[in-house]
Order: C-alpha cells, then sequence, then structure tokens
C-alpha cells in the first residue's frame, strides 16, 4: 500500500469517526451528522427517512435559512438565483419550501447522500460572497477568462472515483500524455481544501489506468477578495496540486501554464485526425 493509500484510509477513518447518527422514532427522521461545517461552523446534518422502497433526504430547510440570518436572499438577487439553480442540476438535488431535496435507493444511496451534502456546501458559500461583496460568481470569471484567452476545456468534468462515487470538477484539459483537473475556489477553508484532494486523490488511479494518462490538478483561488492562509496553500503543494492565484491570473507564467495544457490538447487532437 502507498502512502497516498494510508494518507486516504486516514481520512476514511478520520470521516467515520466524526459521523453521528440520531433517530426520532415518533417521526421515524434520522439525522446524519457530519465533519462538515456550515455558515456557523456547526457541522451540516442531513435528515433522512425511508419512504416505501426509496431513501429520502433533506436539508430541513437549513441552509437557506442560515443564508436568510446572515443577509442573503437568493431571490433578490438573479445571478444567485441562477447560480443555485446551476448547483441543483448538477447534484440532482431538488428545492421544496426552501428545503433542499434527494431521493435514493438502496443502491445509489451513498452517491445521493454524497451530492446532497456538495450542494449543501456549495450553497453554503454564498455566505462568503455576501461578506466580501463579491459581484460575480467566481467559477464564472475562470470560465470568461479561459474562453477570454481562446483556452478549450471541458466544463463539469464528472469522474468516478475508487470509492465508487461520482465526483465534479469545474473545468478539465486534456491533452495526450497529460490530464488536469481544475476547481476553482472562491476561498479556501479547512473544508474545502481537504475534500478537493481527497477527490482527486480517488479518482487519480482510476482514471489514469483507463486513459494511461498522467492525471494532475490545479486550483484557481481567488485571492483578491482575501488574504490566503498559508497553511491551505502548503496542503495543496504537499499533495503535488498546481495553484494559481487569481490576482497573477494575467502573468506570463499563468498564461503559460494554460497555453501548454491546451497546445498539449490541441496536439493530441491533431494526431487523431492526421491518424485517421
Amino acid at each position: 500500500m502507498s502512502w497516498i493509500e494510508d494518507r486516504i484510509t486516514d481520512y476514511y477513518k478520520w470521516v467515520r469517526e466524526r459521523v453521528k447518527v440520531r433517530t426520532d422514532e415518533t417521526t421515524g427522521w434520522s439525522v446524519i451528522s457530519t465533519p462538515f461545517l456550515g455558515a456557523y461552523n456547526d457541522p451540516i446534518e442531513i435528515f433522512i427517512r425511508t419512504n416505501g422502497e426509496n431513501i429520502e433526504l433533506s436539508d430541513d430547510g437549513v441552509i437557506f435559512d442560515n443564508l436568510r440570518q446572515l443577509g442573503v436572499n437568493v431571490n433578490r438577487s438573479l445571478k444567485r438565483k441562477e447560480w443555485v439553480e446551476y448547483i441543483l442540476r448538477n447534484y440532482g438535488v431538488t428545492i421544496e419550501d426552501n428545503e433542499l431535496r434527494a431521493t435514493a435507493t438502496l443502491e445509489n444511496f451513498p452517491q445521493k447522500k454524497h451530492s446532497l451534502l456538495c450542494a449543501m456546501l456549495e450553497i453554503s458559500e454564498m455566505e462568503v460572497l455576501a461578506q466580501n461583496n463579491v459581484a460575480t460568481i467566481f467559477k464564472e470569471d475562470v470560465k470568461s477568462f479561459f474562453d477570454k484567452n481562446d483556452l478549450v476545456y471541458t466544463p463539469q468534468f464528472i469522474m468516478k472515483g475508487s470509492t465508487g462515487i461520482e465526483f465534479t470538477f469545474d473545468f478539465q484539459f486534456a491533452g495526450r500524455k497529460k490530464e488536469t483537473v481544475v476547481k476553482s475556489f472562491n476561498t479556501l477553508n479547512k473544508i474545502n481544501v481537504p475534500n478537493f484532494l481527497f477527490t482527486w486523490e480517488d479518482i487519480k488511479p482510476v482514471r489514469e489506468e483507463q486513459t494511461g494518462k498522467e492525471v494532475n490538478s490545479l486550483a484557481i483561488v481567488n485571492d483578491v477578495a482575501m488574504k490566503l492562509k498559508p497553511e491551505y496553500i502548503t496542503a495543496l503543494e504537499k499533495y503535488g496540486c498546481i495553484y494559481v492565484p487569481w490576482s497573477k491570473k494575467d502573468s506570463s507564467e499563468t498564461i503559460k501554464l494554460f497555453k501548454e495544457l491546451v497546445a498539449l490538447m490541441l496536439l493530441y487532437v491533431y494526431t487523431k485526425k492526421t491518424a485517421s
């Protein structure tokens, strides 16, 4: 077992030790308390109950309640409303009376639970947008940057990892010998950094075996809204993740990095066309 697999095993153990379940016998609802934190730095909880052969999952309306208490009204901003709808579509989650919901079977429960958790975490980040008066969604800024510089990419790249769970990356650059998955971070914190590194490490061996390519990760980090904490950058570097501060997006080094990724992809496409 490699040192990476050892670390993933440690991460599984760390998560499992911090997942707590309690059940209300009168309502039939159970609550899964996760180690991931919400807007008030408290554990994010998922409510579940069986309904025939299905399993209902819900956030009990907590995510939008927290946002309202923090002064974030999604319905008053067209951009935020569109962004929430985008997140819901991406993770297959629905909304009923401001309550995030998903329906699972016994077979796909792990994936559905993970998708609901991801949606809850991403929507919770709107609190950070409000606190820092960020006018646009950072992921859209990154996409606009790619388009402006004629960079060829795959948006919303989905890949199933060794755990059997599907993960979504914001963008992907694919070349003949290398492939790079990209995550844009409006902020770095003790939840999204380990989650990203775990996700990448989970899909990396599977993807490399499938494609025969080296798989790398790239984090594009918004350092304009707030100063980056050194420990998060150290974590990215420790796991070999390339990172680009948004303040340096127009530097010659950054442009060269992206052009090299695209050049590899265009070379791959050209080689396939000439071979055929």
